[in-house]
């Protein structure tokens, strides 16, 4: 058990994997509710993926550098400024109801999340005693879930009207009525996320006057998710990392894209108003990719993670072609499946992929970190389909044959090859 004194601190920095969950998994609230209060395309309202992935990109590397230089302790509050800051933007981005405003926003709250997620993970390893470092990581990572449940729920109770008019609805109103409609619309975004921007700033106030070690990371430990302080694409020439970093693009865009239209997918598969397919998503979905850890967790002692991978993939494909050929309550219920399956992917394809690499090992993290920009690009294709075919249901294709990959990798794309051998012996 960790002593007294890291008691308080370890609260503190667990809070924050809460942060970057709710980032993530409002989104697929923010597509529905701006595409409406700004009259978007579903292409256009998937720049919203894009402006958060986008950020992971390029701050995921800097972000590890700033860890590396100053600490954790300066990368927490460095992080936590970012989010407060893009959290209070939304307030004028709403009164001008300007789209692009809303996207800077997300990329600033997004660049805090990344700085959070680099920093968070290694700090909490080391607050306390060594013995019980993954005991309270798990504990952390735990919140990271509760994230990933609240966040819908509260974004479908407080973000979403419910008012959806249809395009000759609008067509009879006069500007004036149009404008009011569209503006009551983004104003809804304006006290959640004055208060996400103010519980952010006690937290920076926390941070600041609470005594916890401010002392830099070591070199020693493996964080699976910030990037090391070197960079060269000579690690990939090990081919089970190349596909670590092909399987994780796809997968991550396949994670994305199922979630992010799923209110939109509701409405067109089963007539479902948007609060109702935001608490759906939130409730079953959410809760069942939680689950799906624990579980998945357990079924790793008797099957192969890479079988289990493969297995996982299948049935997430299988449950996609469902999508794809049926309407109402079972095409709903094989979308609301699958995050059950996809729950451990990401870890997963993260482990195989720096299998063996021994001091390559955070180089190899820092490709795939940056993999995880599959998470903007496959919506903009689902966003681009749906508009070209009047389809979001047909976009359902676009993760469906995410999966396909990640089923390649999971049958062969992992396997160590020969010119590896000589590393997993140095490391063995």
């Amino acid at each position: 058990m960790p002593k007294n004194k890291y008691l308080f601190p370890i609260v503190l920095v667990t809070s924050l994997f809460f942060l970057w969950a709710f980032l993530h998994n409002i989104n697929p609230i923010l597509i529905p509710h701006l595409k409406k209060a700004c009259h978007l395309s579903d292409t256009l309202s998937a720049f919203i993926d894009l402006s958060v992935y986008l950020a992971y990109f390029l701050v995921a590397i800097p972000a590890g550098l700033f860890m590396q230089k100053y600490g954790y302790k300066k990368g927490i509050l460095l992080g936590l400024v970012f989010y407060a800051a893009g959290a209070f933007m939304f307030i004028p981005a709403a009164s001008e109801r300007s789209y692009v405003f809303f996207l800077f926003a997300l990329f600033i709250i997004a660049t805090g999340s990344t700085f959070l997620e680099a920093v968070a993970n290694p700090y909490i390893a080391v607050l306390g005693d060594k013995e019980t470092s993954a005991q309270r990581l798990n504990f952390a990572q735990s919140f990271n879930g509760l994230g990933a449940f609240v966040a819908p729920i509260l974004g479908g109770r407080f973000i979403l009207t419910g008012i959806d008019h249809s395009a000759a609805q609008l067509n009879s109103m006069s500007p004036a009525q149009v404008n009011s409609y569209l503006q009551s619309e983004a104003d809804t975004v304006k006290i959640p996320y004055l208060i996400i921007g103010s519980v952010v700033v006690l937290l920076i106030i926390l941070f600041l006057i609470t005594k916890i070690p401010d002392e830099k990371p070591d070199d020693k430990v493996v964080d699976l998710h910030s990037p090391g302080t070197g960079f060269s694409a000579r690690v990939l020439r090990h081919s089970h990392l190349r596909w670590s970093v092909v399987a994780q693009f796809f997968y991550v865009g396949a994670q994305v894209g199922v979630g992010s239209f799923f209110i939109r997918y509701a409405k067109y598969v089963a007539g479902l108003n948007e609060k109702d397919a935001a608490f759906l998503w939130g409730a079953i979905a959410m809760v069942g990719f939680m689950a799906g850890r624990f579980i998945g967790t357990f079924i790793m002692r008797f099957i192969s993670p890479a079988k289990l991978l493969s297995v996982y993939s299948a049935i997430s494909i299988a449950l996609l072609l469902i999508a794809l050929n049926t309407t109402g309550s079972i095409a709903l219920y094989a979308v609301i499946a699958v995050p059950f399956f996809m729950s451990i992917m990401y870890p997963t394809i993260f482990a195989l992929g720096i299998k063996g690499l021994g001091e390559e090992t955070k180089m190899a993290a820092s490709f795939l970190v940056m993999s995880i920009i599959g998470g903007a690009m496959a919506p903009l294709l689902m966003g681009l389909i749906s508009d070209k075919t009047g389809s979001i249901q047909i976009a359902y294709l676009v993760p469906l044959l995410c999966f396909c990959v990640v089923f390649y990798y999971g049958i062969k794309g992992h396997i160590v090859k020969k010119n590896s051998i000589n590393v997993l012996s140095a490391v063995i």
